[in-house]
């Protein structure tokens, strides 16, 4: 259990807010990790494993013409994939992760090409309802590695989403005390 995911589930309880994973690359770990806290099932809806690129179709309704033309390894997928979760499980947040472990290349993607992604409900920067955000990594190590900093990547960048979107409330609450100004 890491740092990272107490403190995913320490800030998603005090916001009272839920999350919902869905996986490829990393086979289930990042829920593990998730549930590895005490106190995460007030947070954690559940999370989907779709591995085999169909899946990703089916269960998390991933645009099939997407997979089609670029194959489950893609920026978009991720993006998809995040906010199928999301939909599907009814969360406030969805996380997911897709990329290439190894040992050899797929789609076309070199080894630790990953793709990690955020839903969430609010997306501070836009002020705009819905939306998330997709990091793209070039990771290096072997098969265990990538998928372990699969892991991490994506749980910091809902951490990130997480503490800017405190930032936004803050300041509109800043606003909101000093007249506008």
């Amino acid at each position: 259990m890491s740092s990272q995911a107490t403190e995913l589930v320490r800030l998603l309880t005090v916001r009272g807010e839920t999350l919902a994973v869905a996986e490829s690359l990393t086979g289930g770990l990042v829920a593990a990790e998730i549930t590895g806290v005490p106190g995460a099932s007030r947070v954690f809806r559940g999370s989907v494993t779709a591995y085999a690129t169909e899946l990703k179709h089916e269960l998390l309704g991933v645009d099939a013409t997407l997979l089609a033309q670029r194959g489950a390894v893609d920026p978009q997928v991720a993006g998809q994939m995040a906010a199928g979760v999301r939909k599907a499980l009814g969360a406030d947040w969805g996380i997911a992760t897709t990329g290439v472990a190894g040992p050899d290349p797929q789609d076309g993607k070199p080894v630790g090409t990953v793709f990690v992604a955020v839903d969430g409900p609010f997306t501070p920067r836009s002020g705009s309802a819905g939306g998330g955000k997709v990091e793209g990594l070039r990771l290096n190590g072997s098969r265990a590695e990538i998928r372990m900093e699969s892991v991490r990547s994506v749980l910091a960048v809902l951490l990130e989403q997480l503490a800017g979107e405190q930032t936004g409330n803050e300041r509109a609450q800043d606003t909101e005390r000093n007249g506008g100004f």
